[in-house]
């Protein structure tokens, strides 16, 4: 029986390698992003969609089962990251980050969680950062904790919730990891953030949520991918 993934994010960076490391894994994947590339490969389903509107977040959900028939994982990567002092955060700021990674969050989600109660298996994936356990005040980001806090938190209250019916439900917390969101002039020196002396790779993702995959008895985890961060400095 061929697997589906819904991977949200995945025009580029880590959305776009987690759609190639699932493809390789043999996973059917729906691709959903404001703005994603076309595709020749029957197996993928390019969906130009904002998961911030409800309705948009029910559409691809509904593509992906008119498509294939069933979802087995979702990975909740589209996100975004705004860092800068407590103070300085406009209504603006707020309301972006806020949509996107809670908002978008929530929307497919939950549109998505029915289908994998009924199949009474699935996999949900919800991408973190390490700043929610390891604040650093050269580097202010109250937003991006507030949001990705929140959904280490969701996480272990969903796993709970429905690992009765047969879903499981894990998360990422990441370091920083080389992606076109960063300068790699940078890298140097954000990899002395890190206790193994080195920005993560797209890669060391992919692989840690795959190895989520094939792990059927972990379920409301948090592992993180971030070179030591959370053990401390």
């Amino acid at each position: 029986m061929r697997k589906v993934a819904i991977i949200t994010g995945a025009s580029q960076g880590i959305g776009a390698e987690l759609a190639a490391g699932y493809r390789r894994a043999g996973y059917a994947v729906v691709g959903v992003a404001r703005h994603m590339p076309t595709s020749d490969d029957p197996d993928f389903i390019a969906v130009e969609a904002d998961i911030t509107d409800a309705t948009t977040a029910q559409r691809v959900v509904d593509q992906a089962l008119d498509h294939f028939g069933r979802i087995d994982t979702l990975v909740n990567n589209a996100g975004i990251y705004i860092g800068k002092p407590f103070t300085d955060y406009t209504l603006d700021d707020y309301v972006a980050i806020t949509a996107v990674n809670l908002a978008g969050f929530f929307h497919i989600t939950q549109a998505t969680i029915p289908h994998m109660v009924n199949q009474r298996s699935g996999h949900i994936v919800n991408i973190s950062t390490s700043l929610v356990d390891n604040a650093d005040s050269t580097r202010p980001a109250a937003l991006p904790a507030l949001t990705k806090g929140g959904l280490v938190a969701v996480t272990r209250s969903l796993a709970i919730e429905y690992a009765s019916r047969g879903l499981r439900v894990n998360a990422v917390s990441l370091g920083v990891i080389q992606t076109p969101a960063h300068d790699p002039a940078s890298y140097t020196g954000m990899g002395r953030l890190h206790p193994l002396g080195r920005v993560g790779e797209v890669t060391d993702v992919v692989e840690g949520i795959l190895y989520l995959e094939r792990a059927p008895f972990v379920t409301g985890e948090t592992l993180h991918i971030d070179g030591g961060q959370a053990a401390g400095r």
